[in-house]
């Protein structure tokens, strides 16, 4: 994505053979595929079932194992033109669903949520990369740094990251850790969130060193703070980076809403498995180019939970 102007190459609609177009295999491998899978909310049998919000909600969490075992098949059998696989997996936020337990000792005494949820991650072919969402943390009852001691040990993952891959930058952004989830600040506000200072100057440096780069987040940037320190924060952060960041996706909502380039680089939010299992994303990277495309954006449902299954033929 080179400016707000011009046609963005990575998020143009493709037809449903898209996945299965005939390309050479490239003898540098300079292309590579990735998934992005969201919302999973894993469960286990501490979960009381009847406790969420109306029928849709209550029938679907029952359901969310099941539909990320699914969607995992279809990712680990996706084969491309060339013979190659997905490479990396990402889940921005809300691993599994809330905490049975305020003890941290309970979380390795029992068999939890935590621990299915690295099992059915770790079933993927590729590895998985996960990021924090709202339901990873319980803000107001356990502490955030409870919960960061809890998926370092569970996940190996830190409150926020960034990791390389052949010539491209994944960011994992943490909206949770600025003080619009402090509930000792007067900005407190469970449902807006904030970077924090130090995060939001560790993203800078990394954006400041202009490679490719693609940008996880839990809540949608509507939900986000634009800036947190006078003009500093994420909002002008990725405006002013627009060029090297080919798109930031959100999760939190369930639903797959698009908001163009309204923030600058492409912002598209993407569906949940718990809903649907059908609702992850798969693209491709192309290290020379410096670009990315969205293979299968002709499956979705807009402003819904769903998408079409993945062609695999």
């Amino acid at each position: 994505m080179r400016s707000v102007a011009e046609p963005q190459k990575n998020v143009e609609p493709q037809q449903p053979d898209a996945l299965h177009d005939a390309r050479p295999a490239l003898e540098d491998s300079h292309r590579f595929h990735f998934a992005v899978v969201s919302d999973t909310h894993i469960i286990d049998t501490f979960y009381k079932p009847g406790s969420e919000n109306g029928v849709e909600d209550n029938t679907t969490i029952l359901q969310a194992n099941d539909h990320l075992i699914t969607a995992r098949t279809a990712l680990n059998k996706l084969r491309f033109a060339d013979g190659s696989r997905i490479e990396q997996v990402f889940v921005p936020g809300d691993v599994f669903h809330n905490y049975p337990s305020t003890d941290y000792d309970f979380y390795f005494k029992n068999e939890t949520r935590l621990d299915i949820a690295n099992k059915l991650l770790s079933g993927f072919d590729a590895p998985v990369h996960v990021g924090w969402g709202n339901h990873d943390y319980d803000i107001g009852h356990i502490s955030r740094e409870m919960s960061h001691r809890l998926f370092e040990a569970k996940f190996k993952t830190k409150p926020y990251w960034s990791m390389e891959h052949k010539g491209f930058r994944f960011i994992m952004l943490n909206n949770f850790l600025g003080v619009t989830c402090d509930p000792t600040s007067p900005s407190y506000h469970r449902d807006y969130g904030s970077l924090g200072e130090e995060q939001l100057q560790w993203l800078e440096a990394q954006l400041a060193e202009r490679r490719p780069s693609v940008i996880f987040i839990h809540y949608p940037l509507w939900s986000v703070a634009p800036v947190e320190m006078k003009d500093f924060g994420l909002h002008p952060l990725l405006r002013r980076y627009r060029g090297d960041i080919q798109i930031v996706i959100a999760g939190h909502w369930h639903k797959w809403i698009d908001f163009a380039h309204t923030y600058g680089p492409q912002h598209t939010v993407v569906g949940s498995t718990r809903y649907d299992e059908h609702s992850y994303m798969v693209f491709e990277a192309d290290a020379r180019e410096g670009e990315i495309r969205w293979l299968d954006q002709s499956r979705v449902r807009w402003s819904t939970h769903y998408a079409d299954p993945l062609p695999l033929g």
